[in-house]
């Protein structure tokens, strides 16, 4: 089965190369283009030069399409990446720009090469041989750690204390400097989950109408994982690893290896001035298990992980500690990542809010929960958007994020005013679409 465009657009790495690829998926630019059933593209793109762009793309990576281009680009995918893979999407094979064949030299040449590297590099980690650390010393490390942050957060408890005793006013009339200075803190005591969660308070006071409710909520929380940090010995053991996770602390994917036909529901990035995050959510198909893999790249740069929406995957999965177990390091990959006709079951908006709630009770500093609603319908409601249950009387209001984005438009065009099934984030502030379905038969609609 061929991608589709969405599926191919969902690689780019910002809306810039999304447009300049989708200028390039016409044959017009293209000549020498073809494909194998071993899964590899190709093609030589015109540009500005005098010599054409050698594009070649490796499909049967475990981790998403491998790219390679003579351009100058340092992008990846480049434009004309995406182009050659438009252009491939939108054709039959049969005499199409992009017939099956045999890849010319320069293109047989990366592939043989890339894949030798990676056998090598799978056959060295199988047999590594590298000696294992002292453990009598990270243990002492590790403790050291621990007392850091422990001075840390009592520090933190005593000016959650000095603030609610002064009254919440005092917090518009200080500025953001008396947060950053405690987040800097609260860095020193190697503690970045609570130097995270410190920054985000600072915002609050300037974020409009409400804010002392949503200060004072915030604190309460903050308050709750020092809390849960400074008598970690009397918590069950899923809550401890939880709170550990939430105050920044590396943990490994130490969950027994979970085989599944994975569907890829979601994919998208979030970034700061340091860090670009992607988030992908997968839904075991007979599991009924949703997981989400996490993957990172420098700031301005793409994550390397890199799985479309509507992809299916056999693979592996490994559950990092902590209450719930959502999040999964990606493991033994037995066939490359091709899109399918599967959807997850859907759940009504009573149920939705009634799983965020029990995943509440595991995790009380949990944002948003993944859920996917079985039958819904985007209203619109006095200026904002919602999405009413066709059964039920019943509705969930989209988050301020959501109502922003120009996936809700996407998602009102493909209900018409009919049900459709939606995967999202549901949380306290509302529900975040990200892909969709039509109600009866039709492929995953991407919404972010």
């Amino acid at each position: 089965m061929r991608w589709t465009a969405d599926q191919v657009l969902a690689l780019a790495p910002d809306s810039a190369s999304r447009k300049a690829g989708s200028k390039l998926g016409a044959a017009g630019p293209w000549s020498e283009a073809g494909s194998s059933d071993e899964g590899t593209v190709w093609g030589l793109c015109r540009g500005s030069g005098s010599k054409p762009y050698q594009t070649v793309i490796d499909l049967t990576d475990s981790t998403g399409p491998a790219y390679k281009c003579s351009c100058p680009s340092r992008k990846f995918p480049c434009k004309h990446a995406l182009g050659l893979l438009l252009l491939w999407a939108g054709e039959s094979g049969t005499g199409s720009s992009v017939p099956r064949g045999q890849a010319p030299d320069w293109a047989e040449q990366w592939i043989k090469g890339r894949r030798q590297r990676a056998e090598e590099k799978r056959t060295t980690s199988g047999a590594s041989g590298a000696p294992a650390g002292d453990p009598e010393a990270a243990r002492r490390r590790a403790e050291r750690r621990a007392e850091r942050i422990t001075a840390g957060a009592a520090e933190l408890e005593q000016r959650l204390t000095d603030l609610l005793r002064g009254g919440l006013a005092a917090a518009e009339q200080a500025g953001y400097g008396l947060w950053e200075e405690t987040a800097a803190r609260m860095v020193d005591a190697q503690a970045p989950g609570l130097a995270a969660r410190v920054r985000e308070l600072g915002a609050i006071p300037s974020s409009g109408p409400g804010w002392p409710v949503r200060l004072l909520e915030e604190c309460a929380l903050l308050h709750l994982l020092v809390q849960g940090w400074l008598r970690r010995e009397r918590l069950p053991e899923g809550l401890v690893a939880t709170v550990r996770s939430r105050i920044g602390l590396p943990a490994s994917a130490d969950g027994p290896a979970a085989r599944d036909r994975w569907l890829v529901l979601a994919q998208y990035d979030t970034a700061d001035s340091r860090l670009t995050t992607r988030r992908i959510w997968l839904h075991g198909a007979e599991s009924g298990r949703t997981v989400q893999l996490l993957s990172y790249g420098a700031a301005g740069r793409a994550p390397e992980l890199s799985l479309p929406v509507g992809l299916a995957l056999d693979a592996e999965v490994s559950a990092y500690p902590g209450a719930g177990r959502l999040r999964v390091a990606l493991g033994e990959q037995f066939t490359p990542p091709s899109p399918v006709t599967l959807r997850p079951p859907g759940v009504s908006v009573a149920q939705a809010t009634a799983q965020y709630g029990e995943a509440l009770r595991d995790d009380p500093w949990l944002d948003s929960h993944p859920v996917t609603l079985a039958r819904v319908i985007p209203t619109p409601d006095a200026g904002s958007w919602q999405l009413a249950d066709a059964d039920s009387e019943l509705a969930l209001p989209l988050t301020p994020a959501a109502q922003s984005r120009s996936g809700l438009w996407r998602l009102v065009a493909l209900s018409g005013g009919a049900p459709v099934r939606v995967f999202g984030e549901c949380g306290h502030r509302g529900f975040t679409p990200l892909t969709a379905w039509p109600e009866e038969a039709g492929e995953a609609v991407p919404l972010c």
